[in-house]
């Protein structure tokens, strides 16, 4: 890992948004399903990392007009990039 990267991991510093990437490196999610994969998170709690991830183009969104109104999240190209550092910690911890 270069200094840089390591640098840059303080954007997902805190409790949640690691684990959010986590969740979202291997697909596509709605807010309900992160919701539930995310367990102990409050609803209130999640969207406001969702929306700091998304800040930080880490993450993205796409709504689909359709009845009811659905919206999809997931990984940027640099979201990607985190849940690789992510995983690779896994592999070491």
């Amino acid at each position: 890992m270069t200094a840089e990267e390591f640098k840059s991991l303080n954007v997902i510093n805190g409790k949640w948004k690691s684990l959010i990437i986590y969740n979202l490196s291997d697909g596509r999610k709605r807010f309900t399903h992160l919701l539930r994969l995310t367990s102990g998170i409050s609803q209130k709690v999640l969207c406001e990392n969702l929306k700091d991830l998304e800040n930080d183009n880490l993450i993205g969104k796409e709504y689909f007009y359709e009845y009811p109104p659905r919206v999809e999240y997931f990984l940027t190209n640099k979201g990607y990039k985190y849940a690789k550092l992510l995983k690779e910690f896994q592999k070491l911890g």
